[in-house]
């Protein structure tokens, strides 16, 4: 998606991945013996996430979860019986996405998120034990995130941008009565990450550039609470707070000024001491604590895949999870006792599944069966790790997808994926919209060009105002890639992508119109000079941060027109599919019009749809099996 330039944003924290994936399979199946599923019934496996990390998966008593789950065709909330693996639906939206937070401390009460039609305007919703939703954060331009519960639980603290759109402050709620104070007014374009478990300090992050930050310290107990910087450096180097210890003492933050990558560090919230506290060969990407802090958490960006560990820290040793199956770990939540912990598990051909984990044993019980039957898991595909040449010679890392059969004799079409971002990264795990391309028979190389998270803090920055040029030759050259293989047909290469992606697809049919055959362009920028102008007023703190990767609009209009394939569209002789939802507040529908509309002028076979109840990502799940299907369609018609 197109998001601000953090490089250290991975989907989520604690969205972690084990990195257990096994080598494609290379046996040849002729393609007629191969089963072809349709959207629709890969889209029949459920869609599940754990509840907040810094809220309370665990009931009260300790006999149920709280998740999210797609099941009922949107995401709504659900709490599993931790003895029989029964779920109960705990609300029942449908047509707005509702996420949970978190169990109240004290009882079932649920706090849970919701916006309108994915316009990313997130209310806070308290479902009360009779059923009923509440909007605590009412308000048409109203957006709120949840922080964290205050030891004893007593308070939990939430922002809004209800005072002015474009900062967040932050307030106090009252777990029983769930009134509110004001606990600090952000008037100095912070963007708000933790707040301590006593709630006496919050940490805020300030964007100078998208290779400069500082972390923050603000003394919410203060008359004037003025911040302090905790990470003064000299030159380029971005931080990333990662967690504060449950005992409100001590900040864990991620920097990359010693390396390329990311490792962690401590830093003392009363004395202002700063010491080295974890490192890795990759980027360290999430850290976390149990409630008393005997177990650590932490995670690893390793090549497209995350690698999770669990550290006892009175014992003084890594806690082996191997009871549980090979695959992606995420959603890592520990018991209020901290005997258990709940987790999902995830594969290339698996969708993730809920497991409790007894800490003292290691033994393993699935809590929830997410995949359906009428789906062979040895017919989908697991991914490779690959690296090819670019035009500088320069090797970029991609996750290559091909489809069983494929060969020599039997030679398939192509598609590079492009990840959103522009600072996203392509990564192993289960993709069922790839799953559906690759079992109708379409190799799949998801490219991870230059300017990608996870490569490097170098890598990272070679794009910057490089867009639409370097980052556009590497995944041509990622087509060309496709074409050497010889089981590939290298007249038959596309390219599909969603938000930056889909400005890279748009960017691929209008300035290297020779090189790929198809498109397919899900919500992405055609027109930069319009998009900059019109950020969201809620990312005001990252204005800066892509103001100095993609240029200023006030001075650089000349190139960013230039980079921007609206303005050259009549390039475009090539088949596109675009696909845009109506209330996306990112990439505005626009954006996608105006494209069509003179690609559809230029005589160039052209086919849009428009979800009017989706914004910038697809929460329903009729309609990703709409899109799912058009993509195969589209490809089946052109390619």
């Amino acid at each position: 998606m197109f998001t601000p330039p953090h490089r250290r944003c991975l989907p989520l924290l604690l969205a972690f991945a084990a990195g257990c994936q096994e080598e494609p399979s290379t046996e040849p199946q002729p393609p007629s013996e191969r089963p072809v599923y349709s959207a629709a019934t890969l889209y029949q496996n459920v869609s599940i996430g754990m509840a907040n990390q810094n809220g309370y998966a665990y009931s009260p008593d300790g006999t149920k979860i709280l998740i999210s789950s797609d099941e009922s065709g949107i995401f709504n909330i659900y709490a599993i019986d931790l003895d029989d693996g029964n779920a109960t639906q705990l609300s029942h939206s449908t047509d707005n996405a509702v996420i949970a937070i978190s169990f109240f401390p004290g009882d079932r009460r649920v706090l849970a998120t919701s916006d309108t039609g994915g316009n990313e305007r997130t209310h806070l919703f308290v479902r009360s034990l009779d059923g009923a939703m509440t909007d605590i954060t009412p308000g048409d331009d109203v957006r709120a995130r949840f922080l964290r519960w205050e030891d004893g639980g007593d308070a939990f603290y939430a922002m809004t941008n209800e005072i002015d759109p474009s900062q967040m402050d932050i307030y106090r709620f009252d777990t029983t009565t769930l009134e509110r104070s004001l606990v600090y007014r952000n008037e100095s374009t912070l963007s708000i990450a933790l707040v301590s478990p006593d709630g006496q300090l919050a940490v805020a992050q300030k964007e100078h550039s998208s290779a400069d930050n500082d972390l923050i310290v603000i003394d919410l107990q203060s008359e004037d609470p003025t911040p302090r910087i905790a990470t003064p450096h000299d030159g380029d180097v971005n931080h990333s707070a990662q967690t504060i210890s449950p005992d409100s003492k001590t900040l864990i933050y991620t920097t990359d000024e010693n390396g390329e990558f990311d490792e962690a560090w401590s830093y003392d919230l009363a004395s202002g001491e700063r010491s080295p506290y974890l490192t890795a060969e990759w980027d360290l990407v999430a850290l976390d604590f149990s409630p008393s802090a005997k177990y650590r958490v932490w995670a690893v960006n390793a090549d497209a895949h995350t690698e999770v560990h669990l550290d006892d820290l009175d014992q003084g040793r890594e806690v082996s999870l191997r009871d549980l199956p090979p695959g992606d770990l995420s959603g890592i939540r520990f018991s209020r006792d901290e005997s258990s912990i709940v987790l999902t598990v995830s594969s290339d051909t698996s969708p993730r599944n809920a497991y409790l984990v007894d800490l003292a044993s290691g033994s393993a019980k699935r809590l929830t069966d997410t995949a359906t039957d009428q789906v062979d898991e040895s017919q989908l595909v697991r991914s490779q790790i690959v690296r090819y040449p670019s035009f500088d010679r320069m090797q970029i890392p991609a996750v290559l997808y091909r489809p069983h059969g494929a060969s020599a004799e039997h030679p398939v079409p192509a598609l590079v994926w492009v990840h959103g971002g522009p600072g996203g990264q392509s990564r192993q795990g289960y993709n069922p919209t790839i799953q559906h391309l690759v079992n109708h028979g379409y190799a799949v190389l998801a490219a991870n060009n230059r300017g990608s998270s996870g490569y490097g803090k170098t890598f990272y920055h070679l794009d910057d105002k490089r867009h639409g040029t370097e980052d556009l030759d590497d995944i041509v050259y990622g087509g060309r890639y496709l074409a050497s293989q010889n089981w590939v047909d290298g007249d038959r290469i596309g390219i599909i992508g969603a938000s930056y992606g889909g400005y890279m697809v748009a960017a691929a049919l209008a300035f290297r119109p020779d090189d790929f055959k198809v498109g397919i362009d899900i919500f992405g920028v055609t027109n930069w000079v319009r998009t900059l102008k019109q950020i969201p007023a809620w990312w005001a703190d990252a204005r800066n941060s892509l103001y100095d990767e993609l240029g200023d609009p006030s001075t650089d209009e000349e190139r960013l027109r230039m980079i921007s394939p609206l303005f050259h569209a009549n390039n475009i002789n090539k088949p596109l599919l675009v696909i845009q939802g109506a209330n996306d507040p990112r990439v505005l529908q626009v954006e996608s019009d105006e494209l069509v509309a003179i690609v559809r002028n230029n005589g160039t076979p052209v086919k849009y749809i428009v979800f009017p109840d989706e914004g910038h990502g697809f929460r329903r799940r009729d309609n990703r099996i709409t899109a799912s299907d058009a993509y195969v369609e589209f490809l089946d018609t052109h390619l």
